[in-house]
């Protein structure tokens, strides 16, 4: 019997399976196996899935989907709330959902498929749970764009009933004067020598490419000021945004934390939902290190969305 068949009777009979029962399944070598499985993969023969158990995804074939639903207690507590809520719901709507919730959708890929809406001149975004059939999703989502419908109509209304058309024939008149004056002092604009101030910012923005970075050698300060080891970095944004695994010392000996450093002036609930799904994903406490502040909603969420995380400004 050819392998490739062999795979794919192996998994109609035993479900969603990993590379290592395949591999046993069919007598090869991991190496072999492995390219086996790619292959058949890229030809469509087999689906691969996004969430994986002790590191490898699970090799599936088409019209076990619904299987994959047996492994969901392997997500985080915060993913398998939000895919709860999907699967309740069946369809969501993207702009409406908490940080929290939208980063979740982003992360549990085998169960939540986005949809890209039309709305007048606006695209939204949507989630339909994944088992649900395209023209149900169809129409949940028009019931949902429905439901807002009536709140805007009546202001439409409302414009012409306050007679403000004559106030707008003579607006255009104004503006078309403004312009003509405004086009005068447009023409000494060349006599400014700003090809001259030009040159002068090219080359220091040149020696800042080519620089180490100086948030990298920052954020290293300020962990040498404070006796902390990092074990590992990756810079996301070069002088704006890296990710670091870390020891921070305490009288219990040293703690393991993830750490997303980011140069921003201000950070929203985003920065720190994204932070904490990270953290979450590599199963360690998470620290927020800034130079910047937080908004006002965000310090407000600090006991509530982000409980348990720590915020640093250096």
């Amino acid at each position: 019997m050819d392998i490739r068949q062999k795979v794919i009777d192996f998994i109609r009979v035993k479900g969603p399976s990993l590379p290592v029962h395949i591999t046993k399944e069919i007598n090869q070598n991991i190496l072999m196996s492995s390219a086996i499985l790619s292959e058949m993969v890229s030809k469509g023969d087999l689906k691969i899935s996004n969430i994986k158990l002790g590191g490898s995804p699970l090799y599936y074939i088409k019209g076990q989907e619904y299987k994959l639903q047996n492994y969901i207690d392997r997500l985080n507590p915060k993913d398998r709330k939000t895919l709860e809520l999907l699967r309740e719901k069946k369809v969501l709507r993207d702009v409406k959902l908490q940080p929290i919730e939208r980063v979740s959708l982003r992360q549990i890929k085998d169960f939540a498929i986005p949809l890209k809406v039309q709305i007048g001149n606006n695209v939204e975004l949507f989630w339909k749970w994944y088992l649900l059939p395209g023209e149900n999703a169809e129409a949940l989502v028009k019931d949902i764009i429905r439901g807002e419908i009536p709140k805007k109509e009546p202001e439409k209304i409302k414009i012409p009933e306050a007679k403000v058309e004559p106030k707008l024939e003579i607006k255009p008149k104004e503006i078309e004067i403004e312009r003509v004056l405004e086009k005068k002092p447009v023409k000494q604009k060349p006599k400014i020598k700003k090809p001259v101030k030009k040159e002068e910012k090219k080359p220091k923005s040149f020696v800042d490419k080519t620089g180490i970075d100086e948030f990298l050698s920052q954020v290293n300060s300020y962990f040498k000021k404070n006796r902390i080891e990092v074990l590992e970095h990756s810079i996301i944004r070069k002088n704006s945004e890296i990710d670091f695994v870390i020891k921070v010392p305490s009288t219990v000996g040293s703690l393991t934390y993830y750490c997303k450093a980011k140069s921003k002036k201000r950070s929203n609930d985003n920065d720190l939902a994204s932070a904490l799904v990270q953290g979450q994903m590599k199963k360690l406490p998470v620290i927020y290190l800034t130079q910047g502040e937080l908004t006002k909603k965000t310090n407000e969420m600090l006991n509530k969305e982000f409980k348990g995380m720590t915020i640093k400004k250096f």
